[in-house]
């Protein structure tokens, strides 16, 4: 991929599509920050990356929708060749019940985090000539999903503002760009399938079995397959690559464009 030697900050790296795109760049030669909230957890990925593919990594326990959580993660990072942002989705529920407190909430984690971060390091990216930012965001950018209304807010607004600052970033080799899963085995699906069941009283297991039905390729999508198509993102490969936003739900968006 040409991106041996590089430096990637990987937010909520810990675990889930976070954790495919940290393995997948450090099997690359990518030197990696891993940022989760969650101490033990992110310490036991960092280790199994170390001795799984000999690169560097070190970690930062914060939570990057503060404020404060964000000031210890680009401490901690140093000049970045690579960003991938991440966050977990606001919670599921009704439209009716959303007060302004779970928009803004909503706002700070899915897109002002990513925003903030940008501004941070992409300036030295330019400065350096050379940069890739990925933005994992949701299929729900393209294709609504009821019940999570936050995250549809949320994640519209940062593709609007992703929109301009690739474009005017491109000739100085910085290359932004939104990867939007879709239903992936992660700890998030399995919330959203339970959530599903609470509500129709089925199981989980076969809600989860009727949402793969539903998936033309008749299945979930795997962290692995997720972070190596965010590995060539950041690839030397992608540098045309401007400002796109790539579906990656296993052909579950019907559409010709």
């Amino acid at each position: 991929m040409g991106i041996k030697g590089r430096r990637a900050l990987i937010c909520a790296g810990s675990k889930g599509l976070g954790r495919g795109c940290a393995e997948a760049l450090a099997a690359e030669g990518v030197h990696l920050v891993l940022n989760a909230r969650g101490h033990e957890a992110l310490e036991s990925t960092a280790t199994a990356i170390r001795e799984a593919y000999g690169v560097e990594v070190s970690t930062v326990a914060a939570d990057v929708t503060t404020p404060s959580g964000r000031e210890a993660i680009l401490a901690g990072s140093g000049d970045l060749d690579i960003l991938v942002n991440n966050a977990g989705g606001p919670p599921p529920g009704n439209w009716r019940d959303w007060d302004r407190d779970a928009f803004i909430a909503a706002f700070d984690a899915n897109a002002y985090a990513a925003i903030a971060l940008m501004q941070a390091t992409v300036p030295g990216m330019c400065e350096r000539g050379w940069g890739r930012v990925v933005n994992i965001t949701s299929v729900s950018v393209k294709q609504p999903i009821g019940v999570l209304g936050l995250s549809n807010t949320a994640r519209a607004a940062l593709t609007g503002f992703v929109a301009g600052i690739a474009r005017d970033v491109a000739k100085q080799g910085v290359a932004i760009n939104n990867l939007l899963p879709g239903l992936h085995a992660t700890d998030r699906t399995v919330g959203l399938d339970t959530y599903e069941a609470s509500l129709t009283g089925e199981s989980k297991e076969a809600v989860a079995a009727r949402r793969c039905a539903a998936i033309p390729a008749g299945r979930y999508g795997t962290a692995d397959e997720f972070g190596a198509t965010c590995a060539f993102i950041c690839s030397e490969h992608a540098g045309f690559m401007v400002g796109q936003n790539i579906l990656l739900d296993g052909g579950g968006f019907n559409s010709t464009l």
